[in-house]
């Protein structure tokens, strides 16, 4: 199916992009949040007495069940440089990258040398030359595979993958592209830091990988992405990102997240679904990536005003920990796998450094 988009007096033919399916890949290590406490609690020995109960409350009360690692919990609470924790994190991602990517090939019935276009998102380690290299050589894709590599984009970087995806589907008929996630927040942990931005990175996050596959091809299924935008926060790089200092990537997180959200919420959702031609109202479907348990609360008192639910955000939260860029991706997944009817229409929301919200509307 084509569209017409109209620009500057001139016709210009736009495919229909669909989202065909989603993939989840686990790391192998997995643990009750019950059971690293006592590992915190041994991190804290010798500091303050009120200090440790709170950090310890902070972990109890972080809504997150259980996630997953790439390494043992005995592993990230070791004293280890940032190179060998880098070097497990660059083992770790190619297994999960192509683990994933294979995944949902399967799913789609399609094969690796199919895709036309390649997008690899990790903000957790370093890695040069990047996922995507190591793919096209382990999967045997086409040699003329375009590949795009995102690196410094956080949590958001998984829609933000989808929208550049889209754009190149737009102008490409008959084309296929894979985004692939691959985050392990769990290598960032700092063991010498006791901030408040450590401790609650290392409350909310696990390790994940996930994996989208989308088309422009005239037979292609799932639902149609009816438009995608990015929404910029002026002068609020402060807010989220990592400091590389000698002990790795350190972690900065403003307590004003969850409240700058909220003031910027009305000029993220409601012009956007209004430039497509629909409102809040109409959409029946939230996919909203889990920050974490105040950045949801915030949220879901914010569309809760509207009727409307994020009941799967805050599930993949308690199963899984915020997984950086792949845990929107979860949230989709579940979506997809829904019976859902002709014409209902879901929101895509992600929010990262820069600070960014990214934004993408579908409609089943």
């Amino acid at each position: 199916m084509y569209g017409l988009l109209l620009l500057n007096d001139q016709v210009f033919n736009m495919n229909d992009v669909h989202i065909v399916t989603a993939a989840k890949e686990l790391p192998p290590y997995g643990r009750e949040t019950k059971e690293i406490i006592p590992f915190v609690e041994l991190w804290l020995k010798g500091q303050e007495p009120r200090f440790i109960r709170k950090v310890l409350k902070i972990f109890e009360g972080a809504a997150v069940d259980k996630r997953y690692g790439i390494m043992s919990v005995e592993e990230v609470f070791a004293a280890t440089s940032f190179e060998d924790k880098n070097k497990i994190y660059v083992r770790e991602v190619k297994k999960l990258g192509r683990q994933v990517l294979k995944k949902a090939l399967h799913k789609a019935d399609w094969t690796a040398d199919s895709l036309d276009y390649i997008i690899t998102v990790s903000c957790t380690g370093i890695m040069i030359p990047s996922l995507d290299a190591y793919l096209i050589n382990d999967l045997g894709l086409r040699t003329d595979v375009i590949r795009l590599p995102v690196t410094e984009m956080g949590c958001a970087a998984g829609v933000s993958g989808i929208i550049y995806a889209s754009n190149f589907l737009k102008s490409n008929p008959g084309k296929r592209a894979a985004v692939v996630a691959v985050e392990s927040p769990t290598a960032t942990f700092q063991l010498n830091d006791y901030s408040m931005a450590n401790i609650i990175s290392a409350a909310i996050f696990g390790d994940g990988a996930a994996c989208v596959l989308l088309s422009s091809e005239d037979n292609a299924v799932g639902p149609k992405i009816k438009g995608e935008e990015m929404y910029h926060f002026r002068d609020a790089t402060h807010l989220m990102g990592f400091d590389l200092t000698n002990d790795g990537l350190q972690m900065i997180l403003d307590p004003s997240v969850p409240e700058t959200i909220k003031t910027q919420f009305p000029n993220i959702v409601h012009p956007f679904l209004k430039r497509y031609g629909t409102s809040i109202e109409a959409v029946d479907h939230l996919i909203f990536h889990p920050g974490g348990k105040k950045i949801v609360q915030t949220v879901e008192a914010l569309f809760g005003k509207l009727g409307k639910n994020i009941d799967e955000t805050r599930e993949i939260l308690r199963l899984y920990g915020n997984m950086s860029s792949a845990t929107v991706l979860y949230v989709l997944e579940r979506y997809l796998e829904k019976n859902i009817k002709a014409g209902d229409q879901g929101l895509l929301l992600s929010f990262g450094p820069g600070f960014s919200a990214q934004r993408v509307l579908l409609e089943w």
